[in-house]
């Protein structure tokens, strides 16, 4: 049966209430966060059967440990982002501010704040709806905060829209190891990495702002990892001016990504990337490579399956405008001025030049205008780096849109 539980707090007076049919809660938000409330919550939470809505207020709370959801078919609803605060700012115990371990989930229309680490996890389950959600580390950008906001992984059926992440450690939204995936509408800002789609099987990532991170959009596969990722459609997004500093955790995969990075495919295949404005990125608007140069090899072993080469990636109809004009690398830094003078700028797509021997498939297709490829000839210790046609005539057919299993609800 579903039932809707209003969680109003108030100091605990009120506790935990249900009613058939939910109701808005009218309260201002509370200028100093709320320490009675999460009793109030986790219980809601331990005790939530299919089927219920658990509403919070508006207000914000402070949580010193974390929270946890296990129930199929639960719905967890604010009064927006910047009306219901759950601030963990004062947090003890936990690896995340919510961990969701559970299928037909949505959360909506509220914030977490200063988690210890990710602020929302989602682990293993079927049609998942992240909508309206805001994490932050209200501090800004820092190595000590939370590696993940946003943060599905293994999960089949995702919808993330209209939310907003800023200033994880790692990835503000990270889709990982899942299926039928669908990004959209968000705006991720002062993260490492803004949006990351990773070791995931079919995603269309469009309509989003990503700035003011080190790396706007990354695509990347990783070995050890219980399934290779393909078939991911980045378009119609907003990809500008992401050249914070790296302040990854060092040893961490992002911790290697230029800053200055609009767009970067890493050991993925079939990846288009079309129909965006991606300006100003002051190492590259978009990067294409192979594990070989990824920066990762004394960290992360290739597995026997692992391919490590980047293959039909498709790059066309794209609004391209600066970039390339101070790279995050002493080496690029002079490979800009070597071959476009002192104020010249690398051309707005890279690729190491790693290609598979004897490959039957295009590692890169550029149709997109004037938009130039370079070579940096990495198989051959950067030797040779060199314009190369981009192949106006693309053999690389488009990608088929991401169709949710379930509509969301």
């Amino acid at each position: 049966m579903k039932k809707t539980m209003i969680l109003a707090g108030l100091a605990g007076a009120l506790g935990l209430s249900a009613c058939g049919d939910g109701g808005d809660q009218s309260a201002e938000p509370a200028q100093e966060a709320d320490a009675s409330y999460q009793d109030t919550l986790r219980t809601a939470l331990l005790d939530a059967q299919p089927g219920d809505v658990i509403e919070i207020p508006a207000g914000k709370f402070s949580f010193d440990r974390s929270l946890s959801l296990t129930t199929d078919g639960v719905t967890i609803r604010g009064q927006g982002m910047d009306e219901t605060i759950l601030s963990f700012a004062d947090q003890i115990a936990g690896a995340e501010g919510l961990l969701v371990t559970a299928s037909d989930f949505t959360i909506e229309d509220l914030a977490i704040e200063d988690t210890i680490g990710d602020a929302l996890k989602v682990n293993e389950g079927k049609n998942v709806v992240i909508r309206g959600l805001r994490t932050e580390w209200t501090n800004g950008p820092d190595t000590e905060n939370g590696a993940y906001g946003i943060y599905p992984v293994q999960i089949e059926n995702v919808l993330i829209e209209d939310s907003v992440a800023i200033a994880a450690s790692d990835a503000g939204i990270y889709v990982g190891q899942s299926r039928n995936v669908i990004v959209r509408n968000n705006r991720a800002e002062y993260n490492v990495a803004g949006i990351e789609i990773e070791n995931t099987i079919g995603a269309d990532v469009y309509g989003n702002v990503a700035t003011e991170n080190t790396g706007g959009i990354l695509v990347f596969n990783m070995p050890h990892l219980p399934q290779p990722g393909h078939t991911t459609r980045v378009y119609e997004n907003r990809i500008f001016e992401n050249n914070t500093r790296n302040f990854g955790a060092e040893g961490t995969a992002v911790a290697s990504v230029p800053a200055g990075t609009g767009v970067i495919i890493n050991s993925n295949d079939a990846v288009e990337i079309f129909n965006n404005e991606i300006s100003n990125n002051k190492t590259a608007n978009v990067i294409v490579s192979s594990y070989y140069t990824s920066g990762y090899t004394e960290q992360f072993d290739t597995a026997d399956a692992f391919d490590p080469y980047p293959e039909r990636i498709h790059v066309h109809g794209n609004d391209f405008a600066g970039g390339g004009g101070s790279p995050d690398n002493m080496d690029l830094q002079a490979l800009r001025v070597l071959k476009f003078g002192p104020t010249g700028r690398l051309p707005d797509v890279l690729w190491d030049g790693y290609a598979r021997e004897g490959g039957a498939d295009p590692v890169l297709c550029v149709d997109n205008g004037d938009a130039e490829v370079m070579n940096l000839d990495a198989p051959n210790d950067f030797s040779d780096p060199r314009i190369v046609d981009g192949g106006t005539d693309c053999p690389i057919e488009p990608l088929p849109a991401v169709s949710l299993a379930a509509p969301p609800p």
